[in-house]
């Protein structure tokens, strides 16, 4: 017998920018989904941003949602790993999920022996973001923008509308904390192992930051470290979580390590977050 799938429980395709993604109107590669051996799922050379709505149960809905952006080094999106899966376990919960697809550095046929050329090009990189920069973030600031725009369509509090990222993705979530207007502020922000970026000065209304990495991922720890006293030095609520062992890139990948339960504490941060909203 075949059972229907809820209504809740079909993702939805939402262009980001219908009349098109400003600033890389002349692109024109194409979008290709592939496998990073021995089995990362990955989407590259996004041209056209989008959001997949993921839905709770009504019964379930809190009222919460979470933009979600996977990593994959501006190359690539581990779509699955660092995306969908987090998107299902966050609608388990309660949560709204919106997986960001931002758009990326292009990638041929080389990919992805060309990922690592560039990353261990200093030089090259830089050049490849310098353009790159301003569209991501602007793909994450129109992420807010949309959910915000529809929250009463999807059952969403406009106030507890916020952004979460992984490495790269990381790089995203803190771009836009740092960098937004009224519409597309973010009430919370959540970066996973996040990427370096260019330090700028903590704004005045810069929403609650909730951060996470292991102490074996070198460049992780610095960055989270110095965002988090960045942060309290602003005086805005933070929370920092260093786990002995994980490495770089584990997202919802189960591995025997203290890193597998990162994602229970961030459920615990957020329900501090709107604990007296929830017992009103």
């Amino acid at each position: 017998m075949n059972v229907a799938t809820p209504a809740h429980a079909q993702p939805r395709v939402i262009p980001l920018w219908p009349a098109g993604a400003p600033g890389s109107e002349a692109w024109t590669h194409q979008e290709q989904e592939g496998v990073i051996p021995p089995s990362l799922k990955v989407i590259r050379n996004v041209v056209q941003p989008t959001l997949t709505a993921y839905l709770p149960d009504p019964a379930l809905a809190n009222g919460t949602a979470v933009i979600v952006c996977p990593g994959g080094a501006w190359h690539f999106l581990s779509i699955d790993m660092e995306g969908t899966d987090v998107a299902h376990w966050l609608n388990a919960h309660g949560v709204a999920a919106f997986v960001l697809k931002y758009r990326l550095i292009h990638t041929g046929d080389d990919f992805p022996g060309v990922v690592w050329q560039n990353l261990n090009d200093q030089d090259k990189m830089a050049g490849l973001m310098q353009p790159l920069r301003p569209l991501v973030i602007a793909d994450g600031q129109q992420a807010v923008r949309l959910v915000r725009r529809q929250a009463t369509e999807w059952g969403i509090a406009p106030d507890r509308i916020g952004i979460m990222g992984f490495s790269a993705g990381g790089m995203v979530t803190v771009s836009v904390a740092l960098q937004h207007d009224a519409d597309s502020r973010p009430d919370f922000a959540a970066p996973i192992y996040t990427a370096g970026w260019e330090s700028q000065p903590v704004p005045a209304d810069a929403p609650p930051l909730f951060l996470l990495c292991a102490d074996d991922d070198e460049m992780a720890t610095t960055n989270s470290i110095r965002l988090y006293q960045e942060w309290r030095a602003a005086g805005h609520p933070v929370e920092l979580h260093i786990y002995s062992k994980g490495g770089h890139g584990f997202g919802m990948t189960k591995r025997g390590l203290p890193s597998d339960t990162w994602i229970e504490r961030f459920a615990d941060w957020l329900r501090v977050q709107f604990a007296s909203e929830d017992a009103n």
